[in-house]
């Protein structure tokens, strides 16, 4: 009888733990960061968000997905979205807006680092607009130091998943896939306007040394224009006391996040707060997330 008594009792306990875990985005670890919301289960492959809204953000997937960037709220729910016209989702791999409200979507992802050209769709601000579609301007380039496509293995500076606007500029963080690793990073700009361009080529940095971990996924820039972040699968990096165009230059703070899901977003939500996301893979990720910089 006691055994059967601490059988239930047991039983009971366990459902308890396992209903607090689902509630708890599954008991996943999240390291320095705190859950805000799970993303909806038809954005797994979120890879840019941006937010205007206090309480929502606008979302893209990459590479295989809709033509299309959708608002969802902090409680996880699709509010809005709208397809995108005169746009094609070869890999669109960030998000950035400029001062007035501008959306950029980053159609730049280039795994073997065989695109010539790459596309940067500059959008009307989605908060005033209607109805279901929306309209795009096309910025195009190219990075003129690249000579093959793809380029030898010690070369594979050209994937890109990064980049944040500034003025009256967009500026471009590559992604490294070098073999080996060299942990090297580019930064190139161009100008926010319709056209097509070769990239500038204005600095270069050593991120650091681990490919799993150090390969730069997002950016974005504070609105006070004090701090860039840079996001990694595991690490952040803060900039300060930098000038642009070559912010490398500037004060850099690597921060270990403590959590190695695949985190493919990151941008501000005030000076001092981030937003992050990553990708769902098997029971981990699929989340929006927040770090309170001031706590670091």
């Amino acid at each position: 009888m006691k055994t059967l008594m601490r059988f239930h009792f047991n039983s009971h306990i366990l459902l308890i733990i396992y209903s607090f875990c689902l509630f708890q985005a599954s008991c996943q670890n999240s390291g320095k960061l705190n859950i805000v919301a799970d993303l909806p289960s038809n954005l797994e492959e979120n890879s840019g968000i941006q937010m205007y809204s206090d309480n929502a953000i606008w979302v893209i997937e990459d590479n295989g997905n809709k033509d299309e960037i959708y608002k969802v709220n902090f409680n996880g729910k699709i509010t809005k979205k709208f397809e995108v016209k005169n746009a094609k989702n070869k890999d669109w791999e960030d998000l950035a807006k400029d001062a007035i409200g501008n959306l950029y979507i980053g159609d730049f992802g280039n795994n073997s680092n065989d695109r010539k050209s790459m596309t940067i769709y500059k959008l009307p601000n989605p908060e005033k607009e209607k109805g279901e579609k929306i309209e795009a301007e096309k910025i195009e380039f190219t990075y003129p130091e690249q000579k093959k496509f793809p380029p030898k293995k010690s070369s594979l500076y050209y994937d890109t998943e990064a980049f944040f606007h500034w003025q009256n500029s967009l500026y471009i963080i590559t992604k490294n896939r070098t073999r080996p690793y060299d942990g090297k990073a580019l930064i190139y700009k161009v100008p926010d306007k319709k056209g097509n361009y070769k990239a500038e080529l204005v600095g270069e940095f050593i991120v650091c040394d681990n490919q799993k971990i150090c390969s730069i996924t997002s950016a974005d820039i504070s609105s006070d224009g004090k701090t860039i972040a840079l996001l990694s699968y595991g690490y952040l990096w803060l900039i300060t006391d930098f000038e642009l165009d070559d912010f490398s230059k500037g004060k850099k703070q690597q921060i270990d996040l403590d959590v190695r899901t695949q985190l493919e977003s990151v941008c501000f939500k005030n000076d001092s707060t981030l937003l992050v996301s990553d990708e769902k893979t098997g029971p981990n990720g699929g989340n929006l997330y927040t770090l309170d910089l001031s706590k670091l």
